[in-house]
């Protein structure tokens, strides 16, 4: 592997000689901004060989560095090795360190980029810190030297009821007619969650996320679908000709949009939308950035209504039966048989899969043990697949997609007896979650503010974790979406009622061990006073959580009040839906502490 990777090194590098440009930037996004893109856009894996979901690559003629945050830095460390590329460390935010470049180039010397897979915002921003470097558009560069790339997918996509989504694609579209300024704006939407979100359409181009690739321009009450229409049924299309949306081949978007009339007005959003969609539009169009939060398809999409709450609600009996039979089959087998990482994902997923309504995983399932659980995102691979013992933690983060909501939960489990340093961090982890579970707060509050309520107990002992706390989630749909979260950095959006998040701190002790217990939890209305609104969370996930390795003298009676009341509403949603034996077990599993 490493081989190929140092051959496609040259060959880039040589069509960057003939092309008179001395360096180029390669994100892992594709043209959508995508999480998890479609093969035949992950060019930076291809390159480098690295497959974590963030990084930067910048390549010069004789050098390479790939920017990765905290999340990545023991696996970029490991991929990169022998491949001549450097792993840099990303501490700082933005996407690298420019300077790195601009000590390596003369003033004036060009920088590679594809418009497509650079975002307005990114691209004014990258252009303004690498000067005096200048920055050109490639286009695809990997065209020539990535011959056999997979080809864009065009699986099956579908409609969802309305029953599922709570609100029609009708009403949707309309919502963003009253929103629209009066000189009639155009909306071109190339996020493929709004895209799905706002259409009540899922699909499957994409790993883990029910998406497919498209892009939309609203015209209300017109709008324009651009996709390969064979993957809707003959009555999916007839539905969507009912409500005004005409569907037209993905190659054709371009021509599309660049035959817009020229008094009319687009609507962007600056930090979804490529660069090359406003090249295509900058002559000729007045062009208007998205910028109240509160009226975007994210900030709408995130407020989950009451038929998708109720949903959610659902499909976490049906993921918490799965996870309930996984956990008392790891505490039965471990031990006694041969359980390899690799082996008890897929023992997980099989048990999901009989599940009511599955449709899949929401992501990768996190399966690690004692080290291997240091590593933040890591995946088990034939080379660090190790046997689940006793002697350690076994972490396991893992969500599913079902029809009525998605599911996205870890749990910290360990099958002999914990040391005390053990405990001690699981507990910390575990008092940080549960104080985040228990908070009220004024509306307005931003997830900054909540942040710390998770770390406190971290904090107070010199530790810490280094990723965010909360992100939101999808309803059947990513299951990281935003545009709320809870992390130290700061971000704008406040906290409403219907808003589904990730509640996951987290420890990690490199060489040893990694903890993280988390729920997702849904914002929801708490009481009103002179003060004004205040609002709390409601924990979704139904999943009993290890006991054995708290240490019960660092827990407060309301801490252990909490537990106590999770497991009586865990054991109270799962027991009606198990046999006699099962529900015994997981009497024990849920019994006060």
């Amino acid at each position: 592997m490493i081989n190929y990777i140092k051959e496609r090194l040259t060959s880039l590098r040589t069509e960057l000689k003939n092309r008179g440009i001395d360096a180029i930037i390669i994100p892992g996004n594709d043209p959508h901004f995508s999480e998890y893109p479609a093969k035949c856009w992950k060019y930076r894996k291809w390159i480098s060989g690295f497959t974590g979901s963030a990084g930067t690559l910048t390549i010069t003629l004789d050098e390479a560095a790939l920017w990765v945050d905290s999340r990545y830095f023991i696996q970029a460390k490991k991929q990169l090795d022998g491949t001549g590329i450097e792993m840099r460390k990303l501490t700082s935010g933005g996407l690298f360190d420019e300077s790195w470049l601009k000590t390596r180039l003369e003033d004036g010397r060009k920088v590679g980029i594809d418009a497509k897979m650079f975002s307005i915002n990114r691209f004014v921003s990258l252009k303004q810190s690498l000067a005096p470097l200048i920055p050109v558009d490639t286009g695809d560069i990997f065209d020539k030297i990535y011959t056999d790339r997979p080809p864009l997918p065009e699986s099956e996509a579908f409609l969802l009821p309305d029953e599922v989504t709570g609100k029609s694609r009708k009403e949707k579209l309309a919502d963003f007619a009253k929103s629209a300024s009066p000189n009639s704006e155009i909306y071109i939407v190339s996020a493929l969650d709004e895209i799905a979100w706002i259409l009540n359409m899922r699909g499957s181009d994409v790993a883990y996320n029910p998406v497919a690739i498209s892009y939309l321009v609203i015209d209300h009450p017109l709008a324009h679908l651009f996709m390969n229409e064979n993957q809707l049924s003959k009555s999916d299309r007839e539905q969507l000709s009912g409500d005004g949306i005409s569907i037209h081949p993905y190659s054709d978007f371009d021509r599309f949009i660049s035959a817009i009339d020229e008094n009319r007005t687009v609507k962007l959003n600056f930090d979804k939308t490529n660069f090359h969609i406003c090249k295509l539009l900058k002559s000729r169009l007045d062009i208007v950035e998205e910028k109240n939060i509160a009226e975007s398809i994210a900030f709408r999409k995130a407020v989950k209504n009451e038929v998708e709450l109720s949903g959610f609600r659902s499909c976490m009996i049906t993921d918490g039966l799965a996870m309930f039979r996984f956990i008392r089959w790891l505490n039965e087998n471990v031990g006694k048989i041969r359980i390899r990482e690799t082996e008890a994902a897929v023992k997980l997923e099989e048990l999901r899969k009989s599940g009511k309504d599955y449709r899949g995983l929401s992501f990768s399932t996190i399966s690690a043990y004692g080290a291997n659980g240091a590593l933040p995102h890591y995946s088990p691979s034939k080379e660090s697949d190790a046997e689940i013992g006793t002697d350690a933690f076994y972490l396991v983060d893992s969500g599913a997609q079902y029809l009525t909501g998605t599911t996205d939960l870890t749990r910290t489990l360990h099958f002999g007896n914990p040391t005390e340093e053990e405990k001690e961090d699981y507990t910390l982890v575990l008092k940080g979650m549960i104080n985040l579970s228990m908070a009220v707060f004024p509306a307005g509050t931003r997830g900054s503010q909540l942040d710390a309520l998770a770390r406190r107990f971290l904090w107070e002992k010199g530790k810490n974790f280094l990723h965010g706390t909360g992100h939101g989630v999808g309803h059947y749909l990513n299951v990281h979406e935003g545009p709320q979260s809870i992390r130290s950095e700061e971000n704008p959006v406040i906290f409403v009622p219907g808003m589904v998040t990730s509640n996951e701190p987290a420890i990690y002790v490199e060489g040893k061990y990694g903890i993280r217990t988390e729920n997702l939890i849904a914002c929801e209305f708490h009481c009103n006073t002179g003060y004004g609104d205040f609002y709390k969370f409601d924990t979704l996930t139904l999943c009993p959580i290890e006991t054995k390795s708290i240490n019960l003298s660092m827990m407060s009676g309301e801490e252990t009040e909490w537990l106590n009341s999770y497991h009586r509403r865990v054991y109270d949603s799962l027991s009606p839906y198990l046999e006699k034996e099962e529900a015994e077990y997981l009497k024990t599993l849920t019994a006060a502490i």
